[in-house]
């Protein structure tokens, strides 16, 4: 069937080996732990920067606590921790010659 399709088998596991590594590319850029890390991240800086500039009044109000200053930082810890687990721990690529839903018969 292949011959009359135009497509030799080499040729569809070249294309199938291509795809495998534009997933596994994908996979690893839009890895949930770089979203959230970032994400934390990016808030973190700005709250902890309005929490350094708050006003006397503006910690009056929070009973003399700088809640932005320590949210702030805690969102900065929580991002850079998911941003470290990703480096420490990253995305396996999936075995090179397994499709999914595909075994081998010989």
């Amino acid at each position: 069937m292949s011959e009359h399709s135009g497509f030799s088998e080499k040729d569809v596991h070249r294309e199938v080996s291509e795809l495998e590594t534009k997933s596994t590319t994908a996979a690893r850029l839009f890895d949930i732990r770089r979203i959230i890390g970032g994400l934390f991240v990016v808030y973190g800086v700005i709250v902890t920067i309005a929490g350094i500039t708050a006003s006397d009044a503006d910690i009056d109000k929070a009973e003399g606590v700088n809640i932005n200053l320590w949210t702030g930082l805690g969102m900065l810890l929580l991002g850079l921790f998911f941003l470290a687990w990703l480096k420490l721990s990253p995305t396996a690529p999936p075995p090179p010659d397994v499709v999914a839903g595909e075994e081998s018969v010989e």
